[in-house]
């Protein structure tokens, strides 16, 4: 809003989603001299995280705190379940293993698809779909994104929608004691780098491992496929002092003032080199899987659409059709694609008469 009434702050920071709707609205002012002239350039960062920060071959905003998801597993439950606490998890297998039932009730599960729910989305990533074609076709009920949701459905008919809104119902705010996770209700969950930090804080006494999330049998194309997402910073269109916010944002693209500041939030730095002091120094046990993940060839990145958001949401309903087995997979993930089809190509349509 400021900077569309023309008094914008120097520096704005956003999340990495959001970039490509900034750029489209002449929101945020390339930076492609400013990294010319700093010696900034792609080569300095892991891939995805530079490239999420680019639009039609601009540069619009560098990352600053990047993050990838991997699976957290309770070591103390496989310990009980009699599994080994150390192994990565298999999940599927394991899951029902370190899944309670008392009295017809569930009170613990090994694992479940719909917690934390913040990329539910997501799913046919980690069966090797993808949400678009790169260029301009929706490709949500693809094979391989069916494949996933019927396995997220699987998980409801298996346990019963009913019984597990219930088991649900019982779980506290997610920065808190009472997180499902780190009160021993599930086992194993999908989580991204900066779990470490609510762990440590609400729960330290867990013992707990991360490890890349399973791939489908028959498919170790797709091994170490994990979703990744940074906050960006941008100089707004129309900033009173642009040169001098670069010369910030340059600092922050810097092998140190990065990792201050990713030390500071316990994250790993978008660059590709780090000094030995910081991983050394760095409380998170895990830190070295996360970084490779963001370095795997199957890291996902949100497709670079101004509709994205909008999309977004239209997965998440759809997943919560699929969850409450109100739809099949096919039906929900179809409507979803008829829907975003037509306003991607109203927008791609608009951009090219924008362009």
């Amino acid at each position: 809003m400021a900077t569309a009434g023309g008094i914008p702050p120097d520096i704005a920071g956003l999340w990495s989603n959001n970039l490509v709707s900034y750029a489209q609205k002449r929101a945020a002012l390339p930076l492609d001299d400013y990294c010319e002239k700093h010696g900034i350039t792609r080569d300095s960062f892991i891939p995805a995280y530079w490239d999420m920060c680019t639009y039609k071959g601009h540069v619009y905003g560098l990352p600053t705190t990047p993050a990838s998801v991997a699976l957290h597993w309770n070591k103390k439950l496989f310990r009980e379940a009699g599994l080994d606490p150390d192994k990565p998890p298999e999940l599927d297998a394991m899951s029902e293993l370190l899944t309670k039932v008392e009295d017809g009730k569930i009170v613990q599960m090994g694992f479940l698809p719909a917690e934390p729910g913040w990329w539910n989305w997501g799913w046919g990533c980690f069966f090797g779909g993808r949400v678009w074609d790169g260029e301009s076709k929706i490709t949500c009920d693809s094979p391989d994104n069916v494949r996933a949701f019927e396995w997220v459905q699987g998980y409801a008919k298996r346990y019963g929608t009913d019984s597990l809104q219930t088991f649900q119902s019982g779980f506290g705010n997610f920065s808190s004691p009472q997180n499902a996770f780190m009160a021993g209700k599930v086992a194993m969950e999908l989580q991204g780098v900066w779990m470490y930090n609510f762990i440590d804080k609400y729960a330290p006494e867990i013992e707990w491992g991360a490890a890349p999330f399973p791939h489908p049998e028959g498919r170790p194309d797709i091994a170490r496929t994990s979703i990744v997402e940074e906050d960006v910073v941008i100089i707004p269109r129309g900033a009173k002092h642009p040169d001098e916010a670069f010369e910030f944002l340059a600092f922050l693209a810097s092998t140190q003032g990065s990792e201050i500041l990713n030390m500071g939030q316990r994250k790993f730095t978008p660059l590709l080199d780090v000094t030995p002091e910081f991983l050394q120094k760095h409380p998170n046990p895990e830190i070295e899987v996360f970084i490779d993940l963001a370095h795997s060839p199957n890291a996902v990145t949100t497709p670079p659409l101004s509709i994205w958001n909008e999309y977004m949401d239209e997965l998440t309903n759809a997943f919560d059709e699929i969850w409450l087995c109100r739809k099949t997979p096919e039906e929900a993930l179809g409507q979803v694609r008829e829907r975003i089809q037509k306003r991607l190509d109203w927008e791609l349509r608009r951009q090219e008469v924008l362009d």
